[in-house]
């Protein structure tokens, strides 16, 4: 059996915009310049390379607040944050101290299952420049749909390979309502984000992203608790 996957969550006291997520990562990232093991802060190695992998450090905006989200090495590495920073951040022209209001540990077993699993999922980046012109062609609810699905499936699965996941059994999903799409600006690019509720048949970690942008807050995904 697939063992439990670390995640923690260090959530702050400081007010942020969405938009200000990036200026948030900044500063850890400038906190963090001189660490050995920072590849895992900003998915860039040496020279102009990427880290071609799922981020196991992400920066979020929860409950309006900036937050720190790291799994399995990811929760390793951000001691060096703890250890090198003295948690006075510039984010864009503003100079804040960052207040921890709490630190969550958590271990999710994440495979597939029979039974089935809710969640919801914000601000959801599904659509490249390729398949959102498909998406855009497809002819009714449904269709359209059907193809998100695909979508979400393909992010479950990469999510799953970028925590070094094997899942024994298909993964199945199913959205279950979605608000009206809206557009938003991801690096520097208008594209349509979604927030949707759906099912599946794997266990997912809270606060986990989900398609593009999740280390800059897209695509959260948050398990809804049966009543």
């Amino acid at each position: 059996m697939t063992d439990a996957t670390k995640s923690l969550i260090i959530q702050s006291k400081n007010s942020i915009r969405q938009c200000e997520v990036p200026l948030f990562r900044g500063a850890i990232l400038n906190a963090v310049k001189d660490s050995e093991t920072n590849t895992l802060f900003h998915n860039h190695t040496e020279g102009d390379g990427f880290r071609y992998a799922y981020p196991l450090i992400q920066y979020k905006r929860i409950g309006g607040c900036a937050a720190i989200v790291c799994f399995g090495e990811g929760t390793e590495a951000i001691g060096e944050f703890f250890a090198a920073c003295n948690f006075h951040l510039r984010i864009g022209d503003r100079e804040e101290d960052f207040e921890i209001d709490s630190v969550k540990a958590n271990q999710t077993l994440i495979q597939t299952w029979d039974s089935e699993f809710r969640y919801t999922l914000r601000k959801w980046l599904p659509l490249s420049s390729d398949n959102y012109k498909e998406y855009l062609s497809l002819d009714g609810i449904v269709a359209k749909l059907q193809f998100l699905q695909r979508i979400l499936t393909g992010n479950i699965l990469s999510l799953c390979k970028g925590l070094g996941i094997f899942l024994e059994k298909e993964v199945t999903c199913e959205i279950t309502d979605m608000e009206e799409p809206r557009l938003t600006t991801y690096k520097g690019v208008k594209m349509m984000s979604f927030d949707i509720a759906f099912k599946s048949n794997t266990t997912l970690p809270d606060y986990a992203g989900l398609g593009k942008g999740v280390s800059l807050g897209f695509g959260m995904v948050k398990r809804i608790e049966k009543e």
